[in-house]
């Protein structure tokens, strides 16, 4: 039963050597290889950049087919060193996050229409606070700064442009670990393939952050993500469709017998707490 539990999961480690989860134990083996511990994501067919082919990320004039979508996908960037390596986490429910967020992106003109059909609220959330502020979600440029989003319609939106790189920027602001399982445009973030909860993901270690930078392609390197149009998503290219372009999903588990403190309930009881609950003197009871 614990084979079903145990598995080896990716730990991201950032451009500078340092790794994420620094004095986590059971790392594995250095030398292990990525078809090893998993399995990387395919190149698209077509063997290109992450939207060369594309006029709109050049500014060309071009018409597009009656087929084409507008706004922004996610395509399959230039090869970037990223490092990992691996250690054993245990999830407390294998089949179920305890919490999942979800971020949508578009260019400005696809945000500014998903704004005006949805219930606007507010604009420059610079990020998505999940389970109550214990973790946080954004995406941000090659500088380090969040794109530009707003909340409407229950949903947060990011805007980026054609051709502009981004990270997933994913904050812990606990003490506990926490397995973080990714996806883009319905796609795994590891394997390229379509996305589920059963799919294992990168840890994150405890008051610290993890950025995925593209989609895997061994233990070193991945696949920038770059905004590209739907149709030169890499999901679209690579033959698994563009019924999900736009979203980005994260899905959190915890570790086996590290339960956070702060539950559901808890987190409501905080945010419904009442400074002043008696709006009127009372008479005394005798």
């Amino acid at each position: 039963m614990k084979s079903t539990y145990l598995g080896w999961l990716l730990l991201a480690v950032g451009s500078i050597g340092m790794m994420a989860c620094g004095g986590a134990p059971a790392y594995g083996p250095r030398g292990m290889s990525g078809a090893q511990s998993y399995k990387s994501a395919s190149s698209p067919a077509y063997g290109g950049g992450y939207d060369q082919p594309s006029s709109a990320a050049r500014g060309e004039a071009s018409a597009p087919s009656d087929e084409a979508r507008p706004g922004l996908g996610t395509g399959w960037g230039e090869t970037r060193y990223s490092q990992t390596t691996s250690t054993s986490f245990q999830r407390e429910d294998y089949n179920h996050p305890f919490t999942v967020a979800s971020l949508w992106y578009n260019d400005e003109e696809g945000a500014n229409q998903m704004a005006r059909v949805s219930d606007y609220r507010s604009y420059d959330r610079s990020s998505y606070p999940v389970y109550g502020g214990m973790i946080s979600v954004s995406l941000r440029d090659d500088n380090g700064r969040p794109y530009p989003s707003f909340y409407a319609g229950g949903r947060t939106y990011a805007i980026g442009e054609p051709g502009a790189r981004y990270v997933i920027h994913v904050q812990n602001n606990s003490g506990f670990r926490f397995e973080c399982v990714a996806s883009v445009d319905g796609l795994d973030v590891i394997d390229g393939e379509t996305a589920s909860y059963s799919k294992r993901g990168y840890v994150i270690a405890p008051y610290s952050s993890l950025e995925i930078e593209g989609f895997r392609r061994s233990d070193e390197a991945v696949a920038a993500f770059r905004f590209s149009s739907v149709r030169g998503s890499y999901s679209a290219r690579s033959g698994q469709g563009d019924r999900n372009v736009g979203v980005i999903g994260i899905a959190l588990f915890q570790e086996r017998g590290q339960v956070p403190r702060w539950s559901e309930d808890e987190i409501y009881r905080r945010r419904s707490a009442d400074p002043f609950p008696q709006r009127y003197a009372q008479p005394p009871s005798n």
